[in-house]
């Protein structure tokens, strides 16, 4: 009977660490990224090929997700929410396109400051080939300085890259 309760107990376990997929690092690795990223709180500009563009980032949920609002001179405003997800650092991006692409960090680089976030999924795409945000890398410089990089795919390759170096201005 003992034996019977140790390896059901053994199975849970396992099946638990396997339903998590953590790895020990990975909670850290995320958490520190999200404090980092936390760390933006406020306004930031950037010039841009279309024009000034702006960022404010404002935390919400009792400072578990941070909220990015983006704004440029000849386009609608946009939103990205980033957020812990147990060992996982995700962001949901409400496109000016309609849609709402998730992406994931899996690489995060303390040193450099850079995260670089992959594409999980989106929901309401209009159809299998729309366009739609696919990639995004973000450098966190310094506390003033910061670049992003967007991709976004359309008919399942990259159709763009838009990039903009940030500072802040409050």
């Amino acid at each position: 009977m003992q034996t019977r309760h140790f390896l059901i107990t053994g199975l849970v376990a396992l099946a638990t660490l396997q339903a998590a997929d953590l790895k020990p690092d990975a909670r850290s690795d995320a958490a520190a990224a999200f404090a980092r990223l936390k760390t933006l709180v406020g306004e930031w500009e950037a010039d841009t090929k279309d024009g000034k563009a702006r960022l404010t980032y404002e935390l919400t949920g009792g400072g578990t997700a941070l909220v990015e609002r983006q704004s440029e001179e000849k386009m609608p405003a946009m939103m990205t929410v980033y957020h812990l997800d147990g060992a996982r650092l995700i962001l949901t991006h409400y496109c000016m396109a309609g849609n709402q692409p998730r992406m994931q960090a899996r690489a995060i680089n303390p040193d450099t400051g850079e995260i670089q976030f992959q594409f999980l999924d989106v929901t309401n795409l209009a159809s299998p080939g729309a366009g739609y945000m696919h990639n995004m890398r973000l450098r966190l410089i310094d506390n003033s300085h910061l670049d992003s990089e967007w991709q976004f795919y359309e008919n399942g390759a990259s159709k763009f890259t838009e990039l903009a170096h940030y500072t802040r201005v409050r």
